[in-house]
């Protein structure tokens, strides 16, 4: 059998971009389970949330956004540090760029090898990636939440830590007047987790939790498309949660008796593969994902930083 082509980098065709209005002035870009971005208008301005991969690929959004508003942003929003979704920053020249203190000292740690990483396992988001100027630092931080006025009657948008998650330093973007929710990576709609920076048991319990007392109408999730509806919402949520609990259940029992690392793949992936194996990014995330939980249960309490070089190991002792 032949070997799988490393993480995504045998996925390099183009994905059809949809660009939804999810109420006035609140818009979201999907793409077939990439990355997905969003904006909103405040009454002179925008803010917008999440920045893909470089310069070229946000320009090419900015422009679809520019055929519904000129207002200028004002605000960037990076719902966490992951280079394919802050590194395109320079391309929006936000007066202000937010994110978590906690993203911000992530940066500081480990942005330079989640760069080469990311760009190595997604070479097909990293358009232009000469483009990228360097590492995107946040210029505006908060712990808890963090509220912007929009303006006029547009009422705010509250920017919330939810706990950790997909990272440590996830937020959410909630629009309390519409009900709409910017999720970021905490909640995919049928699209596969990446969870190789997460803290699994939190996540799957009070961060979803809190992500889920929200009551949102509609929300936008990291990949997927747009869940509309408190239904569609809750079943994102749970479908999140579920991912989640599988590998927690399945990387858990297999170190309980003493297996090894390739046998809780194993294990995960027979028991996820029929309800998400043929979602986006499944195969590429899972040895990640499972390589995570397992120095988890091991008590490496905080994430091993990834590298390009540690990135090919764990893919070659798993996905072989």
């Amino acid at each position: 059998m032949a070997a799988k082509p490393f993480a995504s980098s045998g996925d390099l065709a183009e994905k059809e971009q949809t660009l939804e209005v999810l109420a006035d002035g609140v818009y979201a870009l999907t793409a077939d389970g990439d990355p997905n971005v969003g904006a909103i208008e405040g009454e002179d301005f925008l803010v917008c949330f999440e920045a893909l991969a470089t310069p070229v690929a946000a320009g090419e959004w900015l422009a679809r956004l520019r055929e519904y508003t000129d207002k200028p942003v004002r605000y960037l929003v990076l719902s966490h540090y992951h280079a394919v979704r802050v590194l395109g920053a320079s391309a929006f020249d936000a007066d202000v760029i937010v994110a978590h203190e906690n993203t911000r000292a992530l940066v500081a740690e480990r942005g330079k090898q989640d760069w080469e990483s990311e760009f190595a396992r997604m070479p097909r988001l990293a358009k232009a990636a000469d483009s990228v100027p360097g590492l995107t630092w946040p210029t505006l931080t908060f712990s808890d939440r963090l509220t912007i006025d929009l303006g006029g009657d547009r009422g705010d948008l509250v920017l919330q830590y939810c706990g950790r998650g997909h990272t440590e330093g996830d937020i959410v973007g909630w629009l309390p007047r519409h009900r709409i929710l910017f999720a970021g990576d905490l909640v995919e709609a049928q699209a596969a987790l990446y969870t190789g920076d997460a803290f699994h048991r939190d996540w799957a319990g009070a961060t979803l939790d809190r992500v889920a007392a929200l009551g949102a109408d509609a929300l936008v999730g990291g990949r997927g498309a747009v869940s509309r509806g408190p239904a569609e919402v809750a079943a994102a949520i749970e479908q999140t949660r579920h991912f989640l609990q599988v590998l927690l259940r399945e990387v858990g029992a297999v170190h309980e008796r003493g297996g090894t690392l390739k046998d809780a793949f194993s294990a995960s992936h027979a028991a996820l593969h029929e309800r998400y194996g043929r979602w986006p990014i499944f195969e590429h995330c899972l040895p990640f994902d499972v390589s995570r939980v397992w120095d988890e249960l091991s008590g490496v309490e905080r994430p091993v930083i990834w590298t390009a070089e540690r990135d090919q190991e764990v893919w070659d002792q798993l996905q072989a």
